[in-house]
């Protein structure tokens, strides 16, 4: 199972909400490239990266940051946040991001998903955030009446590099993972999927890898020192 560490940016600056909630900010580092320098000294391949303001807005805001991050680091970098048009998709990629998550604009415009995700075969991520179920939409202001798996079911064809499955309700709350519900979306379609949210300690990573995820993302564990990365990406390895 890989494991993604995640940046999460708002106003440049590296910090993590509660439950999506923006009133619920920790900034945890002023220099997210010094963040990203000490996860791929820690041995990380993968880079998890959200422009939160990006999400929120409907268009990347926080580039800057973004394009020192990838000029920083070799790792695989993804980005979500914003990412909700064809002139978006082919510049960040051009930036030299490896992969882009797309959520918004897939559910509210799912044939021109499908024709973009054509145009860029193995270049987009379908980001699912779900609350009790239910697909989650405009960073998380809005809730759908669509169900995850249902909507994932509906792209599972198309070249997509992963499903990020997002559990809004564990998300920075270090609760612990949705373990079950990220196994079921598993199950259910032939993509790879990254679980999101929740992970607290190194038995939610060891479960995650025996409930045969594909990858996890990690955030406010690491930031708040419950764990080294070194040791979520060895026990990642063994389970695999």
């Amino acid at each position: 199972m890989q494991i993604w560490p995640a940046i999460d940016l708002r106003g440049g600056k590296c910090v993590r909400l509660r439950q999506g909630d923006y009133a619920q900010e920790t900034v945890f580092n002023d220099n997210p490239v010094s963040v990203a320098h000490s996860f791929q000294a820690a041995g990380a391949q993968h880079l998890h990266i959200v422009d939160l303001d990006g999400a929120r807005e409907g268009l990347p805001v926080n580039l800057p940051a973004v394009q020192d991050i990838v000029a920083a680091v070799e790792m695989q970098c993804e980005l979500g946040g914003g990412v909700r048009d064809e002139q978006s998709i082919a510049e960040l990629l051009g930036f030299g991001l490896d992969r882009l998550v797309v959520g918004t604009s897939a559910i509210k415009r799912p044939d021109w998903f499908r024709q973009t995700c054509q145009q860029f075969p193995g270049k987009l991520v379908l980001g699912i955030d779900a609350r009790d179920g239910l697909v989650a939409t405009d960073g998380w202001l809005e809730t759908s009446s669509v169900s995850a798996i249902e909507l994932a079911r509906q792209f599972e064809d198309e070249p997509l590099a992963a499903i990020v499955y997002t559990d809004i309700a564990t998300d920075g709350m270090m609760s612990g993972p949705n373990v079950r519900a990220m196994q079921e979306m598993q199950a259910a379609v032939n993509v790879p999927v990254v679980a999101s949210g929740g992970v607290t300690t190194i038995k939610d990573v060891r479960a995650l890898a025996e409930a045969g995820l594909a990858a996890a993302i990690i955030g406010r564990a690491l930031y708040e020192g419950a764990f080294e990365l070194s040791e979520a990406i060895e026990v990642a390895n063994a389970a695999a």
